[in-house]
């Protein structure tokens, strides 16, 4: 393996390994989950919620294909992972009891950044400068 997948691999498992278990967490709410969500200010239904869908994000960055699910996955997770940042600083944690979702954010960013070219989008710029997208009229 090159060094550009494994830039692009390590974070991706570490960000899948950890937001597996969030999710796995989150689906089976142990009372302690249920605790500290409520103590965040959340309801109870809302970690079953939220552990569903990491885990169908997860599979969407592991597979192959998927572009644009694969970028609205990492959209969710960022939303995700800031407002658990936020919640915890709303709910009066010190920043060191808050910066997991910050650190998991930086290696989700890391992933995004490293991905190689059969992960990311193809451009639609190269169509409208061939003539082959909608015209526009000049009105």
């Amino acid at each position: 393996m090159n060094a550009a997948n494994l830039r692009y691999w390590i974070p991706t498992a570490l960000f899948a390994l950890a937001l597996t278990g969030s999710g796995l967490m989150g689906l089976t709410s142990p009372p302690e989950f249920v605790a500290e969500l409520g103590r965040l200010g959340f309801p109870d239904w809302f970690g079953r919620w939220l552990g569903a869908a990491k885990l169908v994000g997860v599979a969407v960055l592991l597979a192959p294909g998927l572009g644009l699910l694969k970028e609205w996955a990492t959209a969710g997770f960022v939303i995700t992972l800031c407002s658990a940042f936020v919640a915890h600083l709303a709910a009066g944690d010190a920043v060191q009891q808050a910066i997991a979702p910050v650190v998991l954010l930086g290696l989700l960013m890391a992933s995004w950044h490293g991905r190689p070219a059969a992960r990311r989008l193809g451009r639609r710029t190269d169509l409208l400068a061939e003539g082959s997208g909608p015209a526009m009229s000049a009105a």
